[in-house]
């Protein structure tokens, strides 16, 4: 929605593999864009059973072979975000969720993820999850008494922590 994507866009999303990218990358390619998603190398295989086209792992290959894009998904920022802004063609979006982009993009526009209350699309985006169009990417299931360690791992994990709790 924020990003105005199309049918034949090219999109950059960050974190593609992630609770938030992996969600981002499904819908951009519903709407039949072309997506790069990014992460780490030990990323790849879940970004790309996501729906990314191509991958680009940020410690080992050069963002800027990306080329220009219609639109960044940035769950990044900093130097990663600054840099992903110069690969936005004239009329791009750099859609940000992680603050107020640190560089505009050239001839384009930035725009600061606002979560509005829509209950509309959230009931779509449920209907797409039950009907197994989308799917969300939980790393860890943890009962209540292990909330504490669930929620701070000692290495970091991809998706989303679920703390079970039952009456």
């Amino acid at each position: 929605v924020h990003g105005r994507l199309e049918a034949g866009h090219r999109v950059l999303v960050h974190g593609a593999a992630g609770a938030v990218g992996s969600m981002a990358t499904q819908l951009a390619r519903e709407t039949g864009a072309h997506v790069v998603g990014t992460g780490r190398a030990a990323d790849r295989a879940a970004a790309l059973e996501f729906g990314a086209q191509k991958f680009v792992d940020l410690a080992n290959d050069t963002l800027e072979d990306v080329g220009e894009v219609d639109l960044v998904f940035d769950v990044i920022g900093g130097d990663i975000g600054k840099r992903s802004a110069r690969l936005i063609r004239s009329g791009g979006r750099l859609v940000s969720v992680v603050g107020p982009a640190e560089v505009w993009p050239d001839g384009g526009v930035a725009i600061d993820f606002v979560v509005e209350s829509d209950s509309a699309r959230l009931w779509e985006l449920a209907r797409r999850v039950r009907d197994g169009r989308l799917r969300t990417n939980i790393g860890t299931v943890a009962p209540l008494e292990d909330a504490v360690a669930a929620l701070n791992p000692p290495v970091r994990r991809t998706g989303k922590t679920i703390i079970r709790v039952r009456p």
